[in-house]
C-alpha cells in the first residue's frame, strides 16, 4: 500500500500522531487545542481530496475554533453547495484522524473502497483560516495533505467560514451562486443591500449607525475591507477589531449571549444598536441598553422573528403563493414560537440541535428561515421559489405594487448568503430591514418579550443513559424521568423544560422556562433534581438557585 501512495507515506510522517489520541467529528468538526492538529488537519486535507473526487466537485477546508479560546483551533469540511459535510463522511473523517501512524494507508484505502472512488479523477479543494496564531501553520498542513494526492487547491489565506462556504458554491455553480473571490462576495452583497436601501426613507446619521463587537476576530478584518463597498449607508463603529485584545475573550457574541452584558471595552450608550459577531464571523447577536442602563439581548429568536415576518409581509404584497416556514430548536424562547405560529401564522419547525439539523429541515420549504437561538442562521429559498419571484419581476402585466415587492425579495436575497450562517450577511439583511420598516432596536425588541428562562448542566456518570425524541423535547430513558418533568412542569404557569446530553461530556444539559424568573429557576433546579436522581448524578446534589 505505501508502493500506491509514496507521497501519503512520505508526508505522514512530516505530521506524526500523538500516539492513543481520541477525538471526535462533531457538529462543529474537529476542536480542540492547537497542539494536537497537525496530523488532523494533513489527514482532512486527504479526505477533503477523496471528498472531492467522489462528487466531483470543489470540496471547502476551513481552519477555526469559531468562539473558542485562542490557544484551541479545528477544522470543517464544507460540501459542494457550501453545506457541511454529510454523516457517512463525518465518520471517515473521525476514522482517518484517529487512525494510528501505521495504520493511516489502510484506513486510506478502506474509505476508498467503500465509496468506490475513482483515484484518476481530478480533484480540488479550497483552504481558508482564522486569525489565531497557529492556523497558519495549520492549514500548510491541509495544502500537504492535498498536495501529497496530488489535487488541486487554492488557498484563500484569511477568510470568515461563511466566506469559504460561499466561494465553494460559487465555484461549483460555475459563478451561478457569484464570483468565487473575497472581492465577488463584497460586490453582491453590498450592491443588493445598497438596492434595498433605495427603499428606505430618509434614514438620518443616526439611524445608519451601528456599534460592532468584533471578537477580536476575522469578522473584524473582513468588515474593514468591506467598508468602502457601502458607500457610506451603514456608518459602523468597529471594537474588539483585533488591534490588542484577545479573541473570544470577554467579547463576541458567545460571550454576550451568555453573560448577558455588554463585551468588555465596549461603550453602549442608552439606545444605541449594538452587534456582536463570533470568532469565525458565522454568527450574530443584537443588544442595547435603555435609558435605565437594563441590558436587552437580541438572539437568534429574535432575528428569525425579524425577518420571517418581512418575508412574509412581501410575500403578501406580491401575491405569491410559496410554503414558508421557521425552522428553531428546544431551546427557541416560547414567546418567539407563539408569536410566530398565532400572530404571524407562520409554520413553525423544531429540529435537533446543531446547525446541519436545522439547515436540513429548512430545505424542505420553498423559503426556509432558520437560527439557533446563539444567532447563528440564515434563510434558504429553493430553485422555483427563485424562478417564480424573477418571473413577477420579468412579467410586463405584474403591477408596480407586486414588482416592488418582487424586487426586494430578489435584493433580500442576494444580500443572504445561503450555504451557512453568515455574521456579515445577516448584518446587513437585518440593517436594510430595520430601515425600510423605520424600525428603531427597541421596537425591534418589543415585538414579543421574552419568557424568563434557566440552562443548568447536571454531572452524571454516563451520559448515555438519557436518550430522547420529539427533537430532544422528550426523555424516553431513564423510565420515569419524563413523567417527572411533566409533574413539575404543571406546577407553574407558561412553563416548559427539557433535558438532553452533552454532546462532548458527561453532562446532562436542563432548559426551563416560567411566566417569571423564579418560576424558571425554580423549576430548572427541581428538574435538575430529578435528572441527578434517575440518571446516575455524580457529586453533591445540585443546590437550589436562591
Amino acid at each position: 500500500m505505501a508502493a500506491q501512495f509514496p507521497e501519503v507515506s512520505k508526508s505522514s510522517s512530516l505530521h506524526p500522531k500523538p500516539p492513543g489520541l481520541i477525538l471526535q467529528y462533531g457538529t462543529a468538526g474537529f476542536r480542540t487545542v492547537a497542539a494536537h492538529l497537525d496530523h488532523v488537519m494533513f489527514r482532512m486535507g486527504l479526505l477533503a481530496t477523496l471528498r472531492s473526487k467522489k462528487t466531483k466537485s470543489t470540496i471547502g477546508v476551513m481552519v477555526t475554533a469559531s468562539h473558542n479560546p485562542e490557544e484551541d483551533n479545528g477544522v470543517k469540511l464544507v460540501d459542494p453547495m457550501g453545506e457541511m459535510v454529510t454523516p457517512a463522511w463525518e465518520g471517515y473523517a473521525t476514522q482517518l484522524a484517529n487512525a494510528e501512524d501505521a495504520d493511516l494507508l489502510t484506513a486510506l484505502e478502506d474509505i476508498i473502497t467503500k465509496e468506490e472512488i475513482d483515484m484518476s479523477q481530478e480533484a480540488n479543494v479550497f483552504v481558508g483560516r482564522d486569525t489565531r496564531s497557529s492556523s497558519a501553520s495549520l492549514s500548510d498542513a491541509v495544502l500537504d495533505g492535498v498536495s501529497s494526492l496530488s489535487a488541486g487547491s487554492k488557498d484563500y489565506g484569511l477568510v470568515t467560514t461563511p466566506q469559504l462556504h460561499y466561494m465553494v458554491r460559487c465555484q461549483n455553480t460555475q459563478g451561478k451562486y457569484g464570483e468565487a473571490t473575497v472581492d465577488g462576495y463584497y460586490k453582491k452583497l453590498s450592491q443588493a443591500f445598497l438596492q434595498l436601501l433605495k427603499n428606505a426613507s430618509n434614514c438620518t446619521d443616526d439611524q445608519k449607525h451601528l456599534s460592532l463587537d468584533g471578537a477580536n476576530g476575522i469578522g473584524a478584518l473582513k468588515v474593514r475591507e468591506m467598508d468602502s463597498h457601502l458607500a457610506k449607508e451603514l456608518q459602523i463603529s468597529l471594537y474588539n477589531d483585533g488591534s490588542n485584545g484577545k479573541l473570544n475573550f470577554q467579547c463576541g457574541a458567545d460571550f454576550v449571549k451568555v453573560q448577558q452584558k455588554a463585551p468588555t471595552g465596549f461603550e453602549v450608550k442608552p439606545g444605541e444598536r449594538c452587534c456582536s459577531f463570533d470568532g469565525d464571523a458565522d454568527r450574530i447577536v443584537y443588544y442595547y441598553t435603555d435609558s435605565d442602563g437594563q441590558f436587552h439581548l437580541l438572539d437568534g429568536d429574535k432575528i428569525a422573528t425579524l425577518i420571517s415576518t418581512y418575508l412574509k409581509e412581501l410575500l403578501t404584497q406580491a401575491s405569491l403563493n410559496l410554503n414558508m416556514a421557521v425552522v428553531q430548536t428546544a431551546y427557541a424562547n416560547g414567546s418567539s414560537t407563539r408569536y410566530l405560529e398565532n400572530t404571524m401564522k407562520l409554520a413553525v419547525k423544531c429540529a435537533k440541535t446543531g446547525v446541519k439539523h436545522l439547515h436540513h429541515i429548512a430545505q424542505e420549504f420553498d423559503i426556509g428561515v432558520y437560527f439557533e437561538a446563539n444567532g447563528h442562521g440564515t434563510v434558504l429559498f429553493s430553485e422555483s421559489a427563485e424562478e417564480k419571484i424573477q418571473q413577477l419581476i420579468d412579467n410586463p402585466n405584474s403591477d408596480d405594487e407586486k414588482k416592488r415587492a418582487a424586487l426586494l425579495l430578489q435584493n433580500s436575497i442576494s444580500v443572504i448568503n445561503q450555504t451557512v450562517g453568515d455574521a456579515i450577511s445577516d448584518m446587513l439583511l437585518i440593517e436594510a430591514i430595520l430601515a425600510i420598516k423605520g424600525m428603531t432596536v427597541q421596537q425591534w425588541d418589543a415585538i414579543y418579550t421574552d419568557l424568563p428562562n434557566r440552562q443548568l448542566k447536571v454531572k452524571v456518570a454516563d451520559r448515555r443513559v438519557i436518550d430522547t425524541t420529539d427533537a430532544e423535547r422528550r426523555a424516553v430513558t431513564p423510565a420515569g424521568l419524563q413523567d417527572a418533568i411533566d409533574a413539575l412542569v404543571k406546577k407553574y404557569r407558561l412553563a416548559r423544560s427539557f433535558v438532553r446530553p452533552s454532546g462532548t461530556e458527561d453532562v446532562v444539559r436542563v432548559y426551563a422556562e416560567a411566566i417569571t424568573q423564579e418560576s424558571a429557576d425554580a423549576l430548572a433546579h427541581e428538574v435538575s433534581l430529578a435528572v441527578y436522581r434517575l440518571a446516575g448524578g455524580v457529586g453533591d446534589e445540585p443546590k437550589p438557585l436562591h
